[in-house]
């Protein structure tokens, strides 16, 4: 005999709530009485699906974080500079400031820092794909290490916001996506 199936709807609403809160107040407001009373629901019906803050806001992650694109522009530059546009946009966003809260809970949380991973390498696979058409374009001679050009990529995206308090402005992204492919490429791009 199995217990009561899954309420899908209510488990939306409880994510979009969550998402709400993180996007509006951030991380470290975020508090699951609030996303219940937020979502119109019980607050045994947040804990009943996430034990935890950290758990609740992967999955709202999950379900909410903008998409990376999957593109096909035709060149290394291109698809890396579209890349990074997708990653800026998550990045500008005023909840990321929450995310080092939430990326020290994970440490606590081994199935949440699993989930959380995942998300990642999900939101990495255009990048991936990108540079396996740049190779077979003859674009890059050598097969780098496909999870190294994310941290390439997304690193310093997040030091500069996160760290250096900075802007990510279409120069900066375009001075990343030059960087990378020289470094890929072995050879300058014009932009």
């Amino acid at each position: 005999m199995s217990g009561r199936p899954r309420d899908r709807d209510l488990e939306l609403r409880l994510l979009s709530a969550a998402w709400s809160l993180l996007t509006s107040q951030g991380y470290d407001a975020l508090k699951l009485t609030r996303v219940a009373a937020q979502a119109n629901a019980h607050r045994t019906d947040v804990y009943r699906r996430w034990p935890s803050k950290v758990r609740l806001v992967t999955d709202a992650l999950a379900e909410h974080l903008p998409p990376v694109s999957e593109f096909d522009t035709g060149s290394l530059h291109s698809d890396i500079r579209a890349y990074l546009d997708d990653l800026a946009a998550s990045w500008s966003s005023p909840w990321i400031d929450g995310l080092v809260g939430l990326l020290a809970d994970l440490r606590h949380d081994i199935d949440a820092e699993l989930a959380f991973r995942k998300m990642g390498e999900r939101r990495g696979q255009p990048m991936r794909n990108a540079i396996e058409r740049a190779i077979e374009r003859g674009e890059i001679n050598e097969v780098p290490d496909l999870s190294l050009i994310g941290d390439l990529l997304e690193g310093p995206l997040m030091h500069r916001r996160m760290i250096g308090r900075q802007p990510l402005t279409p120069d900066y992204l375009e001075a990343v996506a030059l960087s990378a492919v020289r470094l890929l490429t072995g050879t300058a791009v014009d932009a």
